[in-house]
């Protein structure tokens, strides 16, 4: 038998490991290979597949990630639930670095990621996908969400319940103008994976659940030179084994039966794919 996972969890920046016995699984898709290979193990005796977003040597950009494929290759191994942590600029000065957000709700800034898998463009195996219309209203898990800040304040951190996550294009960061814009509409982090990563699993009726560590102010936020990639490293660094330790406890703790709205998302649609 093929191995199996029931939970997913695609770690980012600073997240290159989650899993301290692992077997390493090498997996292929019809929309080409995931960022890495699929690392299984066990969680109070769940089964995870954990996959490095960016290589576990950092080698992809938010820009070249191929989603599709990190999707499709976790469920195809069974994973019906996913957790997404990344490290996220604060858009609020009162939510600095190391301020925990699980956002529901996601603003798409980004431009040229394919982001869906029902195009009606050929795949590679010669399967020709039709066009979806997937509802997106509310981006994130509900029920993930409820134990991911559960998980959170059982390890006395206060997360921020809800917020906007807005995804650019990547991979630089904001410039002034564009942080204080970002600011001025409500929203709260910035980040460079959420997207198209959340609807994706959406179109696979998978549970996907982010949890946004904050590493730094946007550049339009705070005076100085604005963000570093090193910053960000640091503070994640300074905040991973928290961020491991909610992690854990979430993957413990999610449902074993799906009654969420994730699980019915394609409502019928005649996708013209057959799903792993």
């Amino acid at each position: 038998m093929s191995p199996r996972a029931e939970i997913g969890v695609i770690g980012g920046s600073g997240f290159y490991s989650f899993l301290d016995e692992v077997t390493e699984v090498t997996v292929d898709t019809p929309y080409g290979p995931p960022s890495d290979a699929l690392f299984l193990g066990e969680v109070a005796g769940r089964t995870v597949a954990f996959l490095p977003r960016h290589g576990r040597t950092h080698r992809l950009p938010p820009n070249r990630i191929n989603y599709r494929a990190n999707l499709w290759a976790l469920r195809g191994l069974g994973v019906r639930q996913v957790l997404g942590p990344c490290a996220t600029g604060g858009l609020r000065p009162d939510r600095g670095p190391g301020t925990l957000v699980i956002p529901d709700q996601l603003v798409d800034r980004t431009k040229n990621r394919v982001q869906t898998f029902y195009d009606g463009e050929t795949r590679a195996d010669g399967v020709v996908p039709n066009v979806a219309h997937v509802s997106f209203a509310d981006p994130y898990c509900p029920s993930g969400r409820a134990v991911a800040l559960a998980a959170a304040r059982g390890r006395e951190w206060e997360p921020v319940d809800g917020g906007t996550m807005c995804v650019i294009e990547g991979p630089r960061f904001s410039a002034r103008a564009e942080s204080r814009w970002h600011a001025a509409q409500g929203w709260d982090v910035v980040g460079m994976t959420g997207h198209p990563e959340a609807v994706l699993a959406r179109e696979l009726e998978l549970c996907y659940t982010s949890l946004a560590l904050v590493t730094d102010l946007d550049a339009g936020a705070e005076t100085g030179e604005g963000v570093s990639h090193a910053e960000v490293l640091k503070v994640f660094a300074q905040n991973i084994d928290r961020l491991r330790g909610v992690v854990l406890d979430t993957v413990a703790a999610l449902p074993t039966e799906r009654d969420c709205l994730c699980v019915n998302a394609l409502q019928g649609w005649d996708t013209g794919i057959e799903l792993p």
